[in-house]
């Protein structure tokens, strides 16, 4: 019986031998902590860590069991291991706060390398749609200047009236009035000049007699032709030039020998008609319709 409790006290006071350790050492490893650790890391700066913390220390100064006391109780272990789970954990924060910033300036730069792209592309729209309106700029402008000389051509020429057709209506002696054959020669004449420009007509009549009367006559006839063109077929009144010219002999014909022949004089009465066009035909055609006030500034 004595040997059982003599067994059972030395048991107790190892088992109390540990604990007495551990308890001991604890202070002593704070301060051992917060005394030659302090000296230890003076040389590293907190903003060498990624946490701006400063590092950790380990434990310089041994216990009763030394590094490893097999007896440590849990809230011994935890005290030691809870400023390293603190630093992870600050650690994997941090990370996280990096991976997001990270992510968040990649969004950013790939949004500004997407606005610089279609700025690029619209630019290039632009300067796409400038090339040509500055191409038909310039075939306008070609245009215009080809269109220019071919007025200055015509309004060089715009008086040079060349003749292109001549009807004769012949008249028995005393006779003013039109006869179908005359109005039917004359038709002929006048019929296409209802959709051009820059013509005139030339009439001129004669007549049998001598003064006076052959004149008077002479501008009957040619009046009675310029009323069947200006009331039949509209050609208007200023484009019509008239001129009486009494018994004056008809100008001489060209033979086939290319010798001229004497000016004959005529019986009864006779009036010539003479159409005669500029280039003005030639402006239409170009797609320049002039007015009517300037046809009449053209005459």
């Amino acid at each position: 019986m004595k040997n059982r409790t003599i067994f059972a006290l030395l048991l107790a006071v190892v088992l109390a031998m540990p604990v007495f350790a551990q308890d001991n050492s604890t202070p002593q490893t704070q301060a051992t902590q917060s005394q030659p650790a302090t000296q230890s890391a003076a040389p590293t700066s907190s903003k060498d860590t990624a946490t701006g913390k400063e590092p950790l220390q380990p434990e310089t100064r041994e216990g009763f069991w030394g590094h490893m006391n097999p007896f440590a109780r849990k809230k011994y272990v935890a005290r030691q291991t809870q400023p390293i789970r603190d630093r992870i954990n600050e650690l994997d924060e941090l990370t996280a706060s990096n991976t997001k910033s990270i992510k968040d300036t990649d969004a950013r730069a790939q949004q500004g390398i997407q606005l610089a792209s279609a700025k690029a592309n619209e630019a290039d729209q632009h300067a796409i749609d400038a090339g040509n309106k500055a191409q038909a700029a310039q075939q306008t402008a070609q245009q215009a200047h080809t269109r220019l000389n071919t007025v200055e051509q015509v309004v060089t020429n715009i008086d040079q009236y060349q003749p292109t057709t001549q009807t004769e209506i012949l008249f028995k002696p005393g006779q003013t009035v039109l006869s179908k054959n005359a109005k039917a020669a004359l038709d002929e004449m006048a019929t296409p000049l209802k959709s051009q420009h820059g013509y005139v007509v030339e009439v001129q009549g004669f007549s049998s007699g001598h003064g006076q009367v052959a004149i008077s006559n002479s501008q009957k006839m040619a009046e009675s032709v310029v009323r069947y063109l200006v009331l039949n077929h509209d050609i208007p009144v200023y484009r019509i030039y008239l001129v009486g010219m009494g018994n004056a002999p008809v100008p001489a014909a060209t033979a086939s020998t290319g010798e001229a022949t004497k000016p004959k004089r005529i019986t009864g009465g006779r009036v010539e008609i003479s159409l005669l066009k500029n280039n003005l035909e030639q402006l239409a055609s170009t797609g320049t319709t002039p007015t009517p006030s300037q046809d009449v500034q053209q005459k």
